[in-house]
């Protein structure tokens, strides 16, 4: 009976990820300072920004990191992200119940394809109006003591990195791969949060917009900065 159910959400999250829901797309304008890279892991994506950017809106980043030219960060649940050991009962917990969150925090000291050189990646480029609002998305992702401090965490998962506790509940229905859908939606892309659940879902929306004649050349940076 476990075993029925548990195919039957699945089978519901391949097709509502595979289908082709992908909405118009407001254009970007291309701006010589703000590249944004999104970086897929396989199960999970996450957002490649300048420290520039973050460190005045995130100030305890910079005291935590020191000298960095990028962040990245990725959103998901707080046991299943910092756990080192899969296990099945552990991914029933985040998939099927309203768990914790986390936000994970990677330096990023040198080129972002050369550091990610395993990892698909796709970079946009955003208008200060844009790159300010996702700056503000990711801002308001990490959770904030009573002074406005982050809360941290244990240890990342590789290089740089450290955990810190994050803003909403992950379940099936708000993944990791959502929290980047709603980030991309934050800097004016028209794209449909509710079936975007899985890396895959994400990269293939990128690619196919900036495969479109009439919004692709507006993704292309007029300065390459690393």
């Amino acid at each position: 009976m476990k075993n029925s159910i548990l195919f039957l959400i699945l089978l519901v999250v391949w097709y509502l990820t595979n289908t082709n829901l992908i909405g118009k797309s407001y254009k970007l304008m291309a701006s010589q300072e703000n590249e944004v890279f999104v970086v897929n892991h396989g199960w999970h994506t996450g957002f490649v920004v300048s420290s520039a950017g973050i460190n005045e809106k995130i100030p305890n980043l910079k005291d935590r990191f020191r000298k960095t030219k990028f962040f990245e960060f990725g959103w998901g649940d707080k046991d299943f992200y910092q756990t080192k050991d899969f296990s099945l009962s552990l991914t029933a917990s985040a998939i099927l119940w309203p768990t914790d969150s986390v936000m994970h925090v990677v330096a990023v000291p040198t080129m972002v394809e050369n550091y990610f050189s395993n990892s698909e990646v796709i970079k946009i480029c955003l208008s200060e109006k844009q790159f300010s609002s996702l700056i503000l998305f990711i801002s308001k992702s990490f959770f904030r003591d009573k002074k406005g401090n982050l809360e941290k965490l244990q240890k990342g998962l590789y290089g740089n990195s450290q955990f810190y506790k994050g803003v909403g509940d992950f379940h099936l229905m708000n993944t990791c791969n959502r929290w980047v859908a709603k980030g991309l939606q934050s800097v004016g892309l028209e794209i449909s949060t509710t079936y975007k659940l899985t890396a895959s879902s994400i990269m293939n929306y990128l690619t196919k917009v900036k495969k479109n004649k009439n919004l692709g050349s507006s993704f292309e940076c007029k300065v390459k900065l690393n």
